[in-house]
């Protein structure tokens, strides 16, 4: 317990002071205009870019990532808040926020993230997966299995999760023909 404690006051006051930062160079910065887009905005395109704009969201995402991957979830919450702000339109964003979410358990709110992502870039194989998760929190195991298997369909048949997205289809499978016996 004191070794979590001693990192959270090391690691969250550094990150809080980047990402404020961060917030005022975006406040000084005029708006373009091509911001908010029906089109997604892939962070491939934000890294090509180059632009001090460009560098600072990638930035404020890459600090809200390592919120994420620490499982400082309400940080990472109001970190990808900020990135969606200024790139509404970037999937890999949504996908992120419904993973930290999905950290708080806020399933419901999760699947709306993930269900964006996967509206904005339809092949955005790990938003179906977090989608799959949030249905299953939510117990809605029809839908998480159709999740899981859109998964299957958009990843390479070598991707690192798959024997896991294959496992959670058969047990969500095999509980809901359970559940039809019972009937």
């Amino acid at each position: 317990m004191s070794q979590r404690l001693d990192k959270r006051y090391t690691v969250v006051p550094v990150v809080l002071v980047l990402t404020a930062l961060a917030g005022f160079g975006l406040l000084s910065i005029e708006p373009t205009g091509d911001v908010v887009t029906s089109q997604p905005i892939p962070i491939e395109r934000v890294l090509a870019s180059g632009d001090s704009e460009s560098r600072l969201l990638h930035q404020q995402f890459q600090q809200a990532v390592v919120l994420l991957q620490h499982r400082e979830y309400d940080y990472a919450v109001q970190g990808f808040h900020e990135v969606l702000k200024a790139a509404p339109s970037m999937p890999e964003a949504h996908v992120n926020m419904g993973f930290a979410l999905l950290g708080l358990e806020k399933f419901d709110a999760a699947r709306s993230f993930f269900d964006t992502a996967t509206n904005l870039r339809p092949e955005q194989g790990n938003a179906y997966y977090g989608l799959a998760v949030a249905h299953e929190g939510l117990g809605e195991l029809p839908q998480a299995v159709a999740a899981m298997r859109a998964y299957l369909h958009v990843v390479d048949s070598d991707d690192q999760y798959r024997r896991k997205a294959e496992a959670a289809i058969w047990e969500w499978e095999a509980k809901l023909a359970a559940e039809n016996d019972e009937r």
